[in-house]
């Protein structure tokens, strides 16, 4: 079987069971799989339900809303109403979408989410009476963790009776089933043993990677055992999983590596070389989880310069693949989501290509995102009077080389600064130089009236136009240096801060060309651009 590079993920939820109204029919479901059908995407990641109910014909797991007589989220109804309809019906949803996937020449892989915390049994319409009715093995039962401890309400897996329970549902999908892998998603909930039990929890969490890793490979010697973590080894290996332990046991093949899964907002500068480089020499591959979320005050999703440069410094690490991961918020799907498709697989293709950097900060739903073990945010960035801050960034461009060919049409730095005005004065330094003050564009962000999606006020952009001596170097040693230099004193005290920090940099079709489409262009603009 053909190694896939591009895997797609698909929860099988919000673009799918959640949008069609009952009765769904087949060919509303295959849509899973059509929407994709011409593109880059390989192998498709098809998650198999809540993961503690699923939406197939299970005989061992329990199905979506079994146990509920009563429902108060009328979404969650609709997809127990469309799974039921197409069971009665003869037509196994999963059976659904793998005949499909097949089809259209591609994989399929089901996804497991491992681990969910315990619900309310009046309240949690996706929970499973397993769960509902083992609340003495949850991570917290003795009540011996502080209450905001995330792990609290999830399944030990020290307990061999939950750990049986996952391979069960793990088995039977492998046995029913012709899939073409399987995809254990450990990344979505990453508690899996009491914090004072993760040494020992290592070895059990080994030791049932390794089951599961037989019964996919018992099942068919083609087919492939994905595991999606944090992209942080230490971070893998504070929670309980021991992934260097796993590549040199040799079980798993594809080991991927992602952060902020529960906010889904893209890290274009994730560090990716050391589990590379553990995974160097073995067989196991390892692919970069790469979201679409950008949920800034300007945009939703990643533009397809956005994607450009974020694929662009994961391939520069020596990754095999890309994982995308919730692309599906972007549905329905429109032409720049098949344009950031067509090019992500082909770093030589977007190298001469617009790419915009940035780092990932505060967001608008998420004032303080929630990170993923081992990762670290730069911004938001405090500045005391006098005192530099430095944040890096990782740009994947060979800036030197694209100048001698013309290519090159410009390289800006964007800073926004918060709780500002036009009295205050700060000092840039890139790489260590100055930027001149004839480089720069301020703009006056203290007020605004509306914006594309929230207000950010309070604040200004300094935007410098880099000349060649000031363009960023090729690599992750890019250091931007802020020094807040005066303020205004007559300001009740708040707090200066770093919000956003990017990089744009624009390309040519060729030498001196214009930028654009000829036919976008008036007599006056051609000229101009």
């Amino acid at each position: 079987m053909a190694k896939p590079r591009i895997m797609f993920y698909h929860d099988g939820r919000h673009p799918l069971i959640y949008m069609y109204e009952p009765p769904i029919h087949k060919q509303q479901y295959e849509q899973a799989i059509d929407e994709l059908a011409g593109t880059p995407v390989e192998a498709i990641m098809f998650c198999l339900g809540d993961g503690r109910t699923m939406l197939h014909d299970t005989k061992v797991g329990e199905l979506w809303g079994h146990n509920v007589s009563a429902w108060k989220h009328e979404v969650f109804h609709r997809a127990h109403r469309n799974a039921v309809h197409l069971i009665d019906q003869g037509e196994d949803p999963l059976r659904i979408v793998i005949d499909r996937a097949h089809e259209k020449g591609m994989l399929l892989y089901p996804t497991l989410l491992v681990q969910q915390p315990i619900g309310q049994r009046d309240q949690d319409m996706r929970c499973s009476d397993f769960w509902f009715d083992h609340p003495h093995l949850a991570i917290g039962a003795k009540g011996d963790l502080p209450e905001d401890f995330s792990g609290n309400l999830c399944l030990d897996f020290k307990h061999d009776e939950v750990r049986k329970e996952r391979l069960a549902i793990i088995e039977e999908t492998l046995n029913n089933y012709p899939v073409d892998g399987f995809e254990l998603q450990l990344n979505y909930c990453p508690d899996y043993f009491h914090p004072d039990q993760v040494q020992a929890g290592r070895a059990i969490m080994t030791d049932w990677v390794g089951q599961v890793y037989d019964l996919v490979k018992n099942s068919g010697q083609d087919r492939e055992l994905a595991i999606r973590v944090p992209a942080s080894i230490e971070g893998c290996h504070a929670v309980g999983m021991d992934v260097r332990q796993w590549i040199k046991q040799e079980i798993v093949d594809v080991l991927i590596a992602s952060t902020h899964e529960k906010t889904a907002l893209i890290d274009q500068m994730n560090d990716l070389e050391p589990l590379v480089e553990a995974a160097k020499g073995s067989p196991c591959r390892v692919h970069a989880s790469i979201h679409d979320e950008l949920d800034s005050d300007r945009l939703s999703n990643a533009t397809t310069a956005i994607m450009r440069a974020t694929a662009c410094n994961y391939w520069a690490q020596d990754i095999d693949g890309l994982y995308l991961a919730q692309w599906f918020t972007s549905w329905p799907y429109d032409a720049d989501f098949y344009e950031k498709l067509r090019e992500i697989p082909h770093p030589d293709i977007m190298a001469p290509k617009d790419k915009h950097y940035y780092l990932t900060t505060t967001s608008g739903r998420f004032a303080q995102p929630t990170l993923d073990p081992g990762t670290t945010m730069s911004l938001p960035a405090t500045l005391h009077l006098g005192k530099p801050v430095s944040v890096n960034m990782a740009i994947a461009d060979d800036l030197p080389y694209w100048d001698k060919t013309g290519r090159v049409h410009e390289v800006l730095l964007r800073v926004r600064i918060m709780n500002i005005n036009e009295i205050s004065k700060l000092r840039f330094r890139f790489n260590g130089k100055e930027l001149p003050d004839q480089l720069l564009r301020k703009i006056n962000g203290l007020y605004r009236m509306r914006a594309p999606r929230y207000r950010v006020g309070s604040s200004y952009w300094f935007i410098y136009r880099l000349d060649s001596q000031y363009w960023p170097r090729q690599g992750r040693t890019n250091s931007l240096e802020i020094t807040l230099l005066d303020k205004d004193e007559q300001v009740a005290e708040t707090d200066v801060f770093v919000r956003d920090v990017e990089m744009e940099i624009k390309y040519l079709m060729g030498k001196n060309f214009h930028r654009g489409h000829d036919s976008d262009l008036g007599p006056y603009e051609y000229a101009s651009t």
